[in-house]
């Protein structure tokens, strides 16, 4: 009786009486929730009975996004993914930067400037437009910097480079319900 999203085919909803039960379903993560926790205890059974499976309980991480929650609201953020990120391309050394983008950078295609590594860059953006899940606030930037994927010179390396930058002293940002 569950309805499959039609945004997001993975999200799932069950109305029963006046409650809501949700179901997020990501290859092999899984979150689901109910204003009724009588529902949730039934799907959790089912889900046993169907497949060898562990409950965590309370969410605290999901595809990436630290997940905490308390009486006051929910706070989301992507720390360790920034982290883990910063190691990946060898930033964790670099310094802090205020901005993501200094004002009044204006990029442009520079054909003549040297190309830089293709793969490299399309990388560090697919990994940004993913932080922009935690920090919407970048994606101005990020979807600046994602105009030259097809091409990408160093001043545009510098520039995604620098967002990375900001994210270092600006880590444990996030989104707060």
């Amino acid at each position: 009786k569950f309805k499959q999203g039609s945004v997001d085919p993975t999200l799932f909803r069950k109305k029963v009486g006046n409650h809501l039960m949700l179901v997020q379903i990501y290859v092999d993560e899984n979150i689901f929730g109910s204003t009724d926790p009588a529902l949730s205890r039934e799907l959790e059974d089912l889900m046993k009975s169907k497949f060898e499976m562990s409950m965590i309980g309370k969410i605290n991480n999901f595809l990436g996004l630290n997940i905490r929650q308390n009486r006051e609201g929910i706070f989301i953020n992507q720390e360790k993914y920034t982290k883990n990120l910063l190691e990946k391309f060898g930033l964790t050394n670099s310094t802090k930067l205020r901005v993501p983008m200094a004002i009044g950078i204006k990029l442009t295609p520079s054909l003549d400037k040297p190309a830089v590594d293709v793969t490299l860059y399309r990388s560090m953006i697919g990994s940004l437009l993913y932080l922009t899940t935690s920090r919407p606030g970048i994606m101005f930037f990020v979807c600046n910097c994602a105009r030259y994927q097809s091409n990408p010179r160093e001043l545009h390396l510098t520039a995604v480079k620098n967002i990375f930058h900001y994210f270092k002293g600006t880590i444990s940002l996030g989104l707060w319900y």
